[in-house]
């Protein structure tokens, strides 16, 4: 249920081939998976947040890398297999260069404005590297 606000929709499609397309832009080859895809939204979410609260700050994000892992398994508190573990790990480069505060800052930004973690019930772990 939304709380008023903005809203956002999406459209994806999976085609008969496998192949994953958001509106008419290829969006994936066959052969990802869903899990994989999943950890993909997550790594483009956070970097998104991240160069979005950067730049409300004054910042440039000249370059961003991200690493996500997953672990699928029966979940203890309803027998439905999902993500139990997920963790990211983001190396960003801001022009001007952050101090240690405003680097700390930004990431909890980051982490708190990326929907795509905010959805998970398995809450991701971050590792973030800001320089």
């Amino acid at each position: 249920m939304a709380a008023g606000g903005k809203i956002f929709a999406y459209e994806a499609r999976l085609d008969a081939g496998g192949g994953y397309h958001e509106g008419d832009a290829p969006l994936a080859p066959a052969g990802w998976s869903a899990e994989g895809l999943v950890l993909a939204g997550l790594m483009r979410c956070s970097l998104h947040s991240l160069r979005h609260y950067a730049t409300k700050a004054g910042f440039t994000v000249v370059e961003a890398s991200a690493r996500a892992r997953g672990t699928v398994a029966k979940r203890e508190e309803d027998g439905r297999y999902a993500f139990t573990e997920v963790e990211l790990e983001v190396e960003a480069g801001l022009e001007p260069a952050p101090g240690v505060e405003q680097a700390r800052e930004l990431a909890e930004l980051a982490e708190w404005g990326c929907f795509v973690g905010a959805s998970l019930v398995a809450k991701p772990r971050y590792t973030w590297r800001i320089s």
